[in-house]
């Protein structure tokens, strides 16, 4: 698309009406389990967006995660530039590296992925995310590594806790998503962001462009700066956006496409974006797949006779891989 079409979508898309989201909470420490997927179950029928209260995260592990967070993003740019990502998008990604759907420029924010670690000739080796990790030397961020490491394994814990949940909200047994197929072997993403706090929608300018994540869920922890927006509805014209305000103690959570895929369409991958107040803003996200070998298709109880499957089954890693290059700017090129 060229770039006057692209500015006239975007000025025609940004003439919305901005309001504070209300999203359901979901205790992981509710015995009833049936209760909570009932919850749950109407969350993403409605928007795909919910909260998750006692995670079992300590606050203590959350606040030091972001301190080292902000510490790294604190370094001179050739310091960052030292842990540069590699073609599997693991490591330091700078500002204007992604872009989303009619995004005039790439997002300005600048981000680090921790990706799964594998070595190039092993049992994974065909994996598309699975090399060893970029990390910052440990002479200039003592203690980093292992604080991301604690902090992750925490996270991917929380999320199959959710996924559990999930299950019985879908109708099939809780356990269903532990088949080493799917969350046994998980490909677990982490991504440390920091948003600059510039925004101009007139102009395409955001700090993240709409978009939908890829995954099966992702797992939101952020600062108290309220820049996070939803669109329950995609199709709607002109788009109604809703802030996602932060709540102490919980974390914010919001389903994939390949849910979306999963469920028939049933469950929302809800479009999101952050816009820029001016402040800066942190943030760290889980993103959670199931094994790259799995084979997404609709679950036997999100069809019927009268609701055929909407989606061809897809791999994942397939998936992934495409949906990744498409998120990409080339910064070898210059925009025109």
């Amino acid at each position: 698309m060229r770039m006057r079409e692209m500015e006239n979508k975007t000025n025609q898309e940004e003439v919305s009406i901005i309001n504070v989201s209300s999203l359901t909470c979901i205790d992981l420490a509710n015995s009833n389990l049936h209760q909570s997927a009932a919850s749950l179950k109407q969350a993403c029928l409605d928007c795909g967006f919910f909260y998750v209260t006692n995670h079992g995260i300590s606050e203590d592990l959350r606040d030091e995660a972001f301190e080292q967070s902000k510490k790294f993003f604190a370094l001179p740019l050739e310091e960052k530039m030292k842990a540069l990502r590699n073609e599997k998008h693991q490591g330091y990604s700078s500002v204007l590296s992604h872009i989303s759907d009619n995004q005039i420029h790439g997002d300005y924010k600048e981000s680090y992925f921790i990706g799964i670690e594998g070595s190039i000739d092993g049992p994974h080796s065909d994996t598309p995310f699975c090399r060893p990790n970029i990390w910052p030397s440990h002479d200039v961020l003592p203690g980093w590594r292992e604080t991301m490491e604690k902090y992750h394994q925490e996270a991917l814990r929380v999320c199959k806790a959710i996924a559990r949940v999930l299950a019985l909200a879908l109708n099939v047994d809780e356990d269903y998503f532990d088949k080493p197929e799917m969350l046994g072997n998980p490909l677990v993403f982490m991504r440390l962001i920091h948003y600059e706090g510039i925004s101009d929608p007139s102009k395409g300018i955001y700090g993240c462009g709409p978009h939908s994540d890829f995954g099966m869920m992702t797992l939101l922890a952020t600062d108290n700066v309220m820049d996070l927006q939803i669109c329950k509805d995609k199709d709607m014209e002109p788009r109604k956006w809703e802030y996602v305000p932060s709540i102490k103690d919980a974390y914010i959570v919001n389903i994939g496409d390949l849910l979306e895929r999963w469920s028939n369409g049933i469950f929302k991958s809800t479009l999101h974006r952050v816009l820029g107040n001016g402040q800066d803003r942190y943030s760290i996200a889980l993103f959670l797949q199931p094994s790259h070998d799995c084979l997404v298709e609709c679950l036997p109880t999100c069809h019927s006779e009268n609701n055929p499957p909407k989606y061809p089954a897809v791999k994942c890693s397939t998936f992934l891989t495409q949906r990744y290059k498409d998120s990409q700017v080339d910064l070898t090129k210059k925009q025109t």
